[in-house]
């Protein structure tokens, strides 16, 4: 059930409804925790099995680590992450290990028969195996409560709106809404409602139109000419940020009509003058959450090390970042360079700033946009292309500045109307506040303008959101 889909308008609609007709929180809990269920079988029912099994584990790891003491708590901890890491490696990584080691045995001429498994990837796996490893990680460093209502737990990782691609969530947000009852609220029903909008048409006026001339460019390589190939890579890096942060808008603005605040996921990356600042905009729940269960405990255990800590950190942490996104080499190169930006960007900052410090203000940071942003859409090449060596050969065709064919899957209308579109998201997202659209007058012209321009404007092929896969 995409959220791009009929299918999902009615189902929100009828759940969300059904939602505020309840007077008790914990039959709230139950329909949310049912719909939730209904959402997720709707791909494939099979899987909730597997989600079902872990929740288990977790609910009742969480408890015994609150109500044991020293060694315990730690096997109990140990118990909960196994079981997570476990289910992520058997269905994400296993063949892809395999893979590998068959790879290195054909490299000494060696044959060997390995058993390959022939399974599809629960969706989102990854997603809700992150948020349900924050809990267990927070009761354990006493943050955050033993959760004691197995349902309340279990909506907690399955809450449908963020559920397949996030926002990751910690319990400390979430668990202390779902047992709030909060009656119907007409400013939180505006602004979620508004957000949702906002989210289909940079997913189905942006995201899916771009679609069709990075298809083109990365199908068709060969034929295209350099300019057609770096606009095709530009246009990949504003589509998968339309796709992603669509979703969570999306996401974000389900869970505020039902008074449900979820954490943002994204805040303006491509205007970050660095790639530190990117990773502190893009995909924030994820960024934050590798910053705090995994970068900032390497470079605690290793702080005697000095600079050489951070840079482990980073470089490690960039490397499960890649992992975690694809089980592929293009993901963990793609993880790589961005580890290796940062490193450069820790190791020059003095030098780096001396520099911007000698120029215009203005000069300084728009030149530092671009240079950050053009760094990000060559990186992205790597994330999009079918492998490192089609990757390598994309980049490689657009340095040689080679003529061919500058058609990109859509013609010169179609393109300049694409890059006016883009133009609107980045200036309504730079200038008109959220908070403003609530306001009346305000936000019934926007509610009819923006499905006004979905309806006439929207590629409407229900296209599956990007990070689905992962």
């Amino acid at each position: 059930m995409l959220f791009n889909s009929l299918q999902f308008l009615v189902f929100f609609l009828v759940a969300t409804l059904w939602f505020f007709r309840l007077k008790n929180q914990r039959h709230r809990v139950l329909l949310l925790l049912f719909a939730s269920c209904y959402f997720y079988m709707s791909f494939v029912p099979v899987y909730i099995v597997i989600l079902g099994s872990v929740i288990i584990v977790d609910y009742f790891a969480g408890i015994q680590i609150e109500n044991s003491e020293g060694k315990k708590r730690k096997r109990w901890l140990i118990v909960s992450l196994v079981a997570n890491i476990g289910t992520l490696v058997v269905f994400k990584y296993y063949n892809f290990f395999l893979e590998n080691i068959h790879t290195g045995f054909l490299f000494f001429n060696k044959e060997i028969d390995l058993p390959f498994l022939r399974i599809a990837l629960p969706l989102g796996l990854s997603f809700h195996t992150f948020q349900a490893m924050s809990y267990t990680i927070e009761v354990f460093r006493k943050n955050q409560p033993a959760e004691r209502n197995f349902v309340t737990y279990a909506l907690y990782v399955m809450f449908y709106p963020q559920l397949v691609a996030g926002p990751i969530e910690r319990p400390q947000n979430i668990l202390p809404q779902l047992h709030e009852f909060r009656p119907y609220n007409r400013d939180n029903v505006k602004e979620g409602l508004a957000r949702m909008l906002w989210g289909f048409y940079k997913k189905a006026v942006i995201a899916d139109r771009l679609s069709i001339a990075v298809d083109y460019t990365y199908t068709y390589t060969g034929n295209c000419s350099s300019l057609a190939l770096f606009t095709g890579a530009v246009l990949y890096a504003f589509q998968i940020y339309c796709d992603f942060s669509g979703y969570s808008d999306i996401a974000i603005g389900a869970a505020k009509v039902m008074n449900i605040k979820l954490m943002e996921n994204f805040n303006q990356p491509f205007l970050s003058p660095n790639m530190n600042t990117y990773w502190k905009r893009w995909h924030i729940s994820l960024s934050s959450w590798f910053y705090d269960y995994l970068y900032n405990p390497i470079v605690v255990s290793l702080r005697y090390w000095g600079k050489t800590a951070i840079t482990i950190g980073l470089l490690v942490t960039f490397f499960i970042s890649g992992l975690w996104h694809g089980a592929a080499w293009k993901f963990i190169v793609w993880g790589l360079l961005h580890g290796v930006a940062l490193v450069y960007e820790f190791h020059t900052r003095n030098i780096r700033r001396r520099i911007f410090n000698a120029l215009p203000a203005w000069l300084s940071l728009y030149s530092s946009i671009l240079i950050t942003f053009t760094f990000g859409v060559f990186v992205f090449v790597f994330f999009r292309a079918k492998n490192i060596n089609a990757a390598y050969t994309y980049i490689k065709e657009i340095f040689t500045l080679r003529s061919g064919s500058n058609y990109t899957g859509l013609n010169r209308g179609e393109l300049l109307f694409s890059f006016v579109l883009i133009a609107i998201m980045i200036a309504r997202e730079k200038f008109i506040p959220q908070h403003l659209i609530k306001k009346n007058s305000s936000f019934y012209l926007y509610m009819m303008v923006m499905v006004a321009v979905c309806y006439f404007f929207g590629v409407f092929a229900e296209n599956q959101f990007i990070y689905f896969q992962f």
